[in-house]
């Protein structure tokens, strides 16, 4: 099998309708607008009580929430613009520049407090966002 036997023929590409358009649009956005919401709610409850007993995994926690919501803003945002202006290069560094900024995050808290539980919180509140998102995505696709 090549690459060529997995695109989709013409005939079974799906169509929109406009009414299908816009509501997958203003779903998008209420996505959006959900993951930092929800994000903000499931690292910051959690956050203040551990804050008490282990305030260092408390702040990577939140930072580790704060850098995934941007990190899923800016992700969304270059998604945009790929599909507006068709420029791959632009997507690809920006893409590399985001990697390279969120990727030193927990590395630069790891050396501050050596531990595996500073990596896991950090990490814990980074993939909240789209771990929030992907719940949404198969709620909506399981309701048809």
């Amino acid at each position: 099998m090549g690459w060529d036997d997995e695109e989709e023929s013409p005939s079974t590409r799906r169509t929109y309708s406009p009414a299908e358009a816009a509501a997958d649009l203003a779903f998008y956005k209420d996505l959006k607008r959900a993951a930092g919401l929800g994000t903000l709610l499931v690292v910051v409850l959690p956050a203040l009580p551990l804050a008490a007993w282990f305030p260092w995994y408390a702040l990577a926690l939140v930072i580790g929430g704060a850098a995934g919501m941007t990190n899923t803003l800016l992700s969304m945002h270059g998604n945009e613009r790929l599909l507006e202006r068709r420029n791959v290069a632009a997507f690809v560094i920006s893409s590399f520049v985001r990697i390279g900024l969120f990727g030193i995050v927990p590395v630069v808290l790891a050396l501050r407090v050596p531990s595996l539980w500073t990596l896991g919180c950090y990490f814990a509140g980074f993939f909240t966002p789209l771990a929030l998102s992907a719940v949404r995505l198969r709620a909506r696709d399981n309701r048809g």
